[in-house]
C-alpha cells in the first residue's frame, strides 16, 4: 500500500514538472491540470513548486471590465475558463422603489475539469464575490439597489468585475505568502526579506558585526536625516508593501534637531504614544536611540544621512523648532499617506493594481471600518473635488458626473497648506521635509514644491546630503568593509538607497512621477 501511494506521488510529480516545463499541445481538455493537484502532494514537494508559480501579489484581483445591460457586451479570458461573457439585467423581484438586478455570467472552455475561477463584483456601494466551477451560464442576484444613487450609477456605468488571476489555489497560496509579512517571527522577517528580493531586486547583503555603531552624538547636527527600514512584525509588513509600490528602499524617517543649549533631539511623525496612537513627537536622542536598540521589535535598520555643509549653514534652527513644536502631538499623516505614492492615472500601480481596484478596496474598507476609512481618504478626496463631507460612494458618483475618473482624482497633487479636521497632515517624510522648508533649505523654490507629494525615495535621492566621504564622522561605517556614502548605524543587512543624493530640487517635483517595479524609472522633470 505504501509503495503504491509513493509511486502515484512520483507519477503526479512528474506530470506536474512536465506541465510546468513544456507548453500544452493537446487539442483535448485535460482531465485535470497539474497545478490543481499540487495540494495533494507532500508539502516538501508541492510548496516549492507553488512558490515559483504564485506570490503575495496574486492576492490582488485584476479588473476585467464592467457588465452593462447590453447582452454579452463584456467578454474576457479567465484563469480557468478561457471564454467568458457578462451582462446585467434590471428587474424588480424585490418590489422595491428602485428594484434590483441579475448579473448573467457565461463561462466556458475550461483548461481542465478541476479548475475554477474566483471573482469580485463591485459598485461604489458594495462588493461581493462568487466562484465558478461548471461551464454554463451563472447568475448573481442583486435583490435591491441600496439607493437611487446606486441605481443610477449601475444603470450608466454597470457593475465592475475583478478576476483573481491566480485562481482559487493560487489565491490561497498567495495568502500563505502575505500573511507572515506581518508576524513578529523569524518566518515573518524572512518572508519580508524574500518578498523585497523577489519583487524589488533588493540584495540584503549581511554586514560584518557589530551591527550597532558606537555613535558619538557630538557629530550629529540639526537637519541630519534618519531613514529606517523595518522588516518584522506589523510595521515590517506595512513597510514592505509601501516599499514595493513606491520604489523606496526605506520605510520610515525622522530628523535630528539641536536646541539652543546644544542638546540633541529627534523629531518623528509616527511615534506610538502610551495610548497606542501614532503621533508626531519630539524626543531626546538618548530616548529615541534607546527605543530603537532595545524596544523596537520590528528589527529596524537605520542610516544617518548628514546634511551637506552648505545646507547646514543655511538651516534656520529657530524656524525649524517653531514648526516642530506646532506639530507636536498631532496625528500621523494618514490623510495623505497614499497620495504621495499615486501621481499618475496608471503609472504608479504594480500589476494587477489599478484605480478600479483601489476604489473597490476602499469600498470594502469603508463597509468594515467607516471611521478609519474616512480618516484615511474621504476628507482628502473631498479636498480634491472641492466638496465637503461626501461619503466614498458619493465621491465616486460625483467624479462620474463631472466626466472625470477616479484615477484622475487620485492623481491630483496634495497641497502642503491643506488643513484637515485634526490639523495639518504629514507622513513621516512629509514632516521632515516640511521642517526643511520652514528651515529655508528649499530657498525660493519652497512655494512651488509640495513635500506632501514626496515618498521616502524622493527624499533620499534629493541632493541635500554630504557628498564628500572624508567629512563623514570617523565612526561612520567603521566596521563595514563597504564604505557607504551615508552612515548605517544599526542593522544586520546593508541598507541600499539607490539614487542617493543625486537630484536637484525643481518646481512641482514629484507631482507626476510613475513608479512601476522593478526598475521604478521616472522621466526627468516629473
Amino acid at each position: 500500500m505504501t509503495l503504491f501511494f509513493k509511486n502515484h506521488q512520483l507519477i503526479l510529480l512528474l506530470i506536474t514538472i512536465h506541465a510546468i516545463s513544456y507548453p500544452k499541445v493537446q487539442a483535448f481538455k485535460e482531465p485535470f491540470h497539474p497545478r490543481d493537484i499540487l495540494p495533494f502532494l507532500p508539502r516538501q514537494v508541492s510548496w516549492p513548486i507553488l512558490n515559483t508559480l504564485n506570490s503575495a501579489v496574486d492576492l490582488l484581483p485584476t479588473f476585467v471590465g464592467t457588465a452593462t445591460p447590453v447582452e454579452n457586451s463584456l467578454q474576457w479570458k479567465g484563469a480557468c475558463f478561457y471564454n467568458n461573457s457578462a451582462w446585467l439585467e434590471f428587474n424588480n423581484k424585490s418590489k422595491t422603489e428602485f428594484g434590483g438586478g441579475t448579473l448573467h455570467i457565461k463561462v466556458s472552455n475550461a483548461h481542465s475539469w478541476t479548475c475554477m475561477d474566483l471573482y469580485l463584483f463591485a459598485t461604489p456601494y458594495r462588493v461581493t464575490w462568487d466562484y465558478y466551477f461548471l461551464s454554463r451560464e451563472h447568475t448573481l442576484e442583486f435583490e435591491e439597489w441600496q439607493s437611487k444613487a446606486e441605481y443610477e450609477y449601475v444603470k450608466h456605468k454597470g457593475i465592475s468585475i475583478f478576476l483573481m488571476q491566480a485562481g482559487m489555489l493560487g489565491t490561497l497560496e498567495a495568502l500563505w505568502e502575505v500573511l507572515p509579512l506581518f508576524t513578529d517571527t523569524n518566518w515573518g522577517e524572512n518572508s519580508n526579506v524574500a518578498f523585497l528580493r523577489k519583487h524589488m531586486g533588493a540584495t540584503f547583503e549581511e554586514r560584518p558585526q557589530p551591527w550597532v555603531t558606537n555613535i558619538s552624538a557630538d557629530d550629529i547636527h540639526s537637519g541630519d536625516f534618519l531613514v529606517l527600514s523595518k522588516i518584522r512584525g506589523r510595521w515590517g509588513g506595512f513597510e514592505t508593501l509601501e516599499k514595493w509600490v513606491t520604489g523606496s528602499y526605506a520605510g520610515h524617517t525622522a530628523v535630528c534637531l539641536r536646541d539652543s543649549e546644544g542638546k540633541l533631539w529627534v523629531g518623528e511623525s509616527g511615534h506610538e504614544n502610551e495610548e497606542g496612537e501614532d503621533i508626531i513627537a519630539i524626543m531626546t536622542w538618548e530616548e529615541w536611540w534607546d527605543y530603537e536598540l532595545t524596544k523596537d521589535d520590528a528589527n529596524p535598520h537605520i542610516a544617518l544621512l548628514p546634511l551637506h555643509p552648505d545646507l547646514r549653514a543655511k538651516f534656520n534652527e529657530t524656524a525649524a523648532w517653531e514648526y516642530a513644536r506646532s506639530m507636536t502631538g498631532l496625528p500621523y499623516g494618514y490623510h495623505n499617506l497614499i497620495f504621495s505614492w499615486i501621481d499618475t492615472i496608471n503609472g504608479n500601480y504594480p500589476s494587477p493594481l489599478d484605480a478600479h481596484l483601489v476604489a473597490s478596496v476602499m469600498t470594502v474598507w469603508t463597509q468594515f471600518q467607516p471611521a478609519y476609512a474616512g480618516n484615511m481618504w474621504n476628507e482628502a478626496l473631498n479636498k480634491r473635488l472641492g466638496t465637503q463631507n461626501l461619503s466614498l460612494s458619493e465621491i465616486l458618483v460625483e467624479v462620474e458626473k463631472r466626466g472625470s475618473s477616479f484615477g484622475e482624482l487620485l492623481a491630483i497633487p496634495e497641497q502642503d497648506n491643506w488643513v484637515y479636521v485634526d490639523g495639518k497632515s504629514t507622513s513621516c517624510v512629509a514632516f521632515v521635509f516640511e521642517l526643511y522648508k520652514e528651515a529655508g533649505l528649499f530657498g525660493s523654490l519652497a512655494s512651488s514644491i509640495q513635500v506632501t507629494e514626496f515618498t521616502i525615495k524622493d527624499a533620499y535621492t534629493l541632493k541635500f546630503f554630504e557628498n564628500n566621504s572624508s567629512r563623514l564622522p570617523k565612526w561612520c561605517n567603521d566596521a563595514d568593509t563597504m564604505k557607504l556614502p551615508y552612515c548605517q548605524i544599526l542593522g544586520r543587512y546593508r541598507m541600499e538607497l539607490p539614487g542617493y543624493n543625486t537630484m536637484d530640487p525643481y518646481p512641482h517635483m514629484n507631482e507626476r512621477c510613475p513608479s512601476l517595479p522593478p526598475k521604478y524609472l521616472r522621466p526627468a522633470g516629473c
